[in-house]
């Protein structure tokens, strides 16, 4: 089969490599339909992260199960699946209480830039399609994979409510979704920080009222200013950096939450100025699992269309040409067809 692998900075290949197979009876096989660069990806892409050499890259799939182990009994081969960056049992305390990608059991599920992936504990990993989707529907189900399933857990975690007033810090596919997300749980403001036309136009058709240019300090000021001077009820941190961070927890008004959905990166945070401000925190890897369910059906129903981020499709074997799209931010987010 036909996979990416990145042998360093900047150096994505694609390769060919055996299928994969059933390696424990929780196993599932799936021939992928679609997969995608991820901005997450890019933090090794740019050489930022260390990473393995060669290393097997993307962690966003959807597709038709192919092969399942002995024990698997949620999904059959034919179906057509959505699952996870993160394999969960589905079981455990952790993923009772709604947080399966801190499941006691989990796994990364990588090398998904592929025409097949092995996922682990298939039955609390993978949901099935109630049908075979359309091919318009296929982008919007990769979508809630990872960066819809991303941006909901950053509404989720700010405590996003109707009614309440809402600021989205990032623009990228994440943030993009978090303003769908936003939207989905009754925010009745909405404003999308954003200096790109092209993000800032569909972030207004995902649902933003508002637009903010401006970032750090300013940004704040501008938050501010458009919310009575107090802040946002909930603040939706996308992006990772210090600075994204320090601009939403400073936008919140007091009382309010932040979720933090942006993997980071060389952030750290003052304890004292945290615990004056009277802003609740929550962020960790978004528990994907958890919302798939929901999306799925949203999805399916025709009620939101988060493949929309995608806005440059390739075929896999162009799958460096992806990477330096996104990189030099021609491209909100790459779609690769195996």
């Amino acid at each position: 089969m036909r996979v990416a692998v990145l042998y360093g900075p900047k150096d994505v290949r694609v390769e060919e490599r055996d299928i994969p197979k059933i390696l424990k009876s929780t196993d599932a096989v799936i021939r992928t339909f679609a997969t995608c660069v991820c901005g997450s990806d890019l933090w090794d892409y740019r050489g930022i992260n260390p990473a393995k050499d060669p290393a097997l890259v993307g962690h966003e799939y959807v597709g038709i199960v192919e092969e399942v182990g002995s024990e698997v009994t949620t999904v059959r081969p034919g179906q057509f699946v959505v699952g996870s960056f993160f394999a969960s049992d589905g079981t455990c305390p952790n993923c009772l209480n709604g947080y399966p990608s801190n499941c006691l059991n989990r796994e990364f599920v990588g090398g998904c830039q592929a025409e097949y992936v092995r996922v682990p504990l298939a039955d609390g990993t993978l949901v099935a399609t109630p049908e075979l989707p359309t091919v318009a529907q296929v982008p919007d189900l990769l979508a809630c994979s990872d960066v819809m399933g991303t941006g909901w857990w950053a509404a989720v975690a700010a405590g996003v409510r109707p009614g309440d007033t809402v600021a989205v810090v990032g623009d990228g596919a994440v943030g993009l979704s978090a303003v769908l997300a936003a939207r989905e749980l009754g925010a009745e403001r909405i404003i999308a920080m954003s200096r790109h036309e092209s993000r800032q136009k569909l972030a207004t058709e995902f649902g933003a009222t508002d637009i903010v240019a401006e970032r750090g300090d300013e940004g704040v000021a501008r938050v501010k200013d458009l919310t009575g001077g107090i802040g946002a009820d909930r603040v939706l941190e996308c992006v990772g950096t210090e600075q994204s961070t320090q601009q939403a927890l400073n936008s919140t008004r007091p009382g309010g939450g932040v979720g933090i959905a942006g993997l980071p990166h060389g952030v750290t945070l003052d304890g004292a100025a945290l615990f004056y401000s009277h802003v609740a925190v929550q962020g960790g890897p978004a528990p994907v699992r958890r919302f798939l369910p929901d999306l799925v059906d949203r999805v399916m129903t025709g009620r939101i269309n988060p493949g929309r981020v995608f806005d440059l499709t390739l075929p896999l074997s162009a799958a460096a040409e992806g990477y330096q799209a996104m990189d030099e931010r021609r491209a909100i987010k790459t779609l690769l067809r195996p």
